[in-house]
């Protein structure tokens, strides 16, 4: 069975454990947003952007950022695993983040959307920014990197095939490797 290529199996590896960790993060980021709570009073929806984050920092910056810092953080792990579930090397930089951004926007408001029917949660439109935010600065700060590292990983050619001496020409069986056997 012929590979495929080089690098082959690794690319599918890499896939294969991008596939996986997306799945699983976003197994236990529904658990986490979509589970019902028990609260006494529940806010009413925001839909006007900003006004959460503003509300949180009027609490001061240590507030806001403990309180919104969550928010950031929850979604960005698929600004990497997006990227690596595609497996893709030689794609645009900004063809890439489009998509991973569209991505992970509409992640984050599918599961606002599903928290409006969940007990206990509300519909909070600056949650879906602050998500979407959180996939940009993963992706922007991870893939760009890790892709030029592979693509120079791939780039760099195999060692050279051994020459004789003052001859300069690879010896018969690497030159004609199908010419021989061996018994």
């Amino acid at each position: 069975m012929q590979g495929l290529g080089r690098g082959g199996t690794a690319a599918l590896r890499i896939r294969a454990a991008g596939a996986v960790l997306l799945v699983a993060h976003l197994l236990i980021v529904g658990w986490l947003t979509l589970r019902p709570r028990t609260v006494p009073w529940v806010p009413a929806a925001n839909l006007r952007p900003l006004a959460t984050i503003r509300a949180e920092l009027a609490h001061g910056p240590w507030e806001a950022v403990q309180s919104l810092g969550g928010a950031v953080l929850l979604l960005a792990p698929l600004g990497i695993l997006l990227p690596m579930a595609a497996g893709r090397l030689n794609v645009s930089p900004l063809g890439s983040l489009t998509r991973t951004v569209f991505t992970g926007a509409m992640v984050s408001l599918g599961i606002e959307l599903l928290q409006a029917g969940v007990p206990g949660r509300v519909f909070d439109v600056d949650m879906v920014l602050l998500n979407t935010t959180g996939v940009v600065l993963a992706h922007l700060l991870v893939v760009p990197g890790w892709r030029s590292r592979l693509r120079r990983r791939e780039d760099t050619p195999a060692r050279p095939t051994p020459t004789m001496a003052r001859v300069h020409i690879a010896p018969q069986a690497d030159a004609l490797s199908g010419s021989r056997t061996y018994l």
